[in-house]
């Protein structure tokens, strides 16, 4: 684009900024300059060679052929792991453990926790591609249950404000 050409076209843009940056009749202005007359100039592509033959119809000018994918045989490991953990945390009352053991597509593991009522609950679990997932479920103990009736209702214990602060109802 030549200069000359360049600095009217900035020119004119220039001056549309200011007519819309002007006091509109609410005392408010605008600080941004939106041409939306201005239409994009057309772009005009020579088509791209192309080598070997293209399957299927084409319609227009063949600009892009994507290459063939690849495709790469990654070797798959055999899944084959081992692990256990328990808690044992006598303030939260938090009893459970989990063990499992996998040996490619078969899975057998077993967990149990410490149910509210003081009963523990074993799980026994297997998957494999034949039978799937299945588990047996058993319980060990005695249940304990609260006696019947509401709870007696104890104070704020030793000192001005209890062990634990101010009591709040």
């Amino acid at each position: 684009m030549a200069w000359p050409r360049l600095h009217a076209v900035l020119y004119v843009v220039a001056l549309a900024g200011a007519a819309r940056a002007a006091p509109r009749p609410g005392g408010h202005a605008e600080s941004y300059v939106a041409i939306s007359h201005i239409a994009p100039a057309p772009i005009h592509a020579e088509p791209l060679p192309v080598h070997g033959p293209v399957h299927g119809p084409v319609h227009g000018p063949l600009l892009y052929k994507a290459p063939p994918p690849v495709y790469v045989h990654e070797p798959v490991a055999h899944p084959k792991y081992a692990f256990k953990y328990g808690v044992e945390d006598a303030h939260t009352g938090d009893y459970k453990d989990q063990s499992e053991h996998r040996d490619g597509d078969v899975v057998k593991g077993e967990y149990s926790l410490l149910q509210p009522d003081g009963t523990k609950r074993t799980v026994h679990y297997t998957a494999d591609p034949h039978n799937g997932f299945n588990a047996v479920v058993s319980y060990s103990g005695h249940a304990v249950h609260p006696p019947a009736g509401p709870l007696p209702h104890e104070g704020p214990g030793p000192g001005p404000y209890g062990p634990y602060g101010p009591y709040y109802h």
